[in-house]
């Protein structure tokens, strides 16, 4: 039997915990009338938590769970924001068929069953 560190059984809590959440903001998002073109899309530059489009919008989505929504917020760091801008460049490089008329980043905020999206939260400057 193999016992667990407290900092791994928090990073696997924190993990499921994120996975959850991503579930629920894809169900919104798909009540929307949009679709899932990935989940947990990884690139070199790192994951990006959803990719989803409409006829006319492609949307890059960042998920953030925490205690609170304010915690969540807090979570979208300058670095992390840069990192997802160049994750989306590397993904729509290898998927050209992703592309729509317009496309933005946003990030949804969760805490418990509350759901807070801000559309356009990251910008290219």
């Amino acid at each position: 039997m193999q016992l667990h560190s407290s900092s791994t059984v928090k990073r696997r809590k924190a993990e499921t915990l994120g996975r959850l959440a991503e579930d629920d903001v894809a169900s919104l998002w798909r009540a929307k009338g949009f679709a899932v073109l990935a989940q947990r899309l990884r690139t070199g530059a790192g994951e990006i938590d959803l990719v989803l489009a409409d006829g006319e919008t492609l949307v890059f989505v960042e998920v953030k769970a925490r205690k609170s929504l304010a915690e969540a917020a807090y979570a979208v760091s300058p670095r992390q924001q840069a990192r997802l801008l160049e994750a989306a460049s590397l993904a729509l490089a290898c998927h050209e068929d992703w592309l729509r008329p317009s496309i933005r980043f946003d990030v949804a905020l969760v805490c418990g069953s509350s759901i807070e999206q801000i559309e356009d939260a990251i910008r290219y400057n």
